[in-house]
């Protein structure tokens, strides 16, 4: 990650709005820490990969009827019947 800085929680809170303006102007990343660990995470908007939202786009099928029930009532009769 470019452009990607530190700020612990406290120092975010007391700073927040000045700090979401320098993220905007400067298109940075900015990891808002607590003891030092990191707990969130502020980015620009539009920024060219977002980590979390469509992570997963492209990389599964649906395969069958995904609508469909999985076992007809003979068989979920069955299964109950089985315990």
């Amino acid at each position: 990650m470019k452009n990607v800085r530190k700020m612990a929680a406290g120092a975010f809170k007391a700073k927040c709005l000045s700090v979401m303006d320098e993220v905007h102007a400067k298109r940075e990343t900015v990891i808002i820490t607590k003891h030092g660990k990191p707990v969130a995470k502020l980015v620009p908007v539009g920024a060219e990969k977002d980590e979390i939202f469509g992570f997963f786009v492209g990389k599964g099928r649906i395969t069958g009827d995904v609508v469909a029930p999985v076992f007809s009532l003979e068989e979920w009769g069955k299964l109950a019947d089985s315990r």
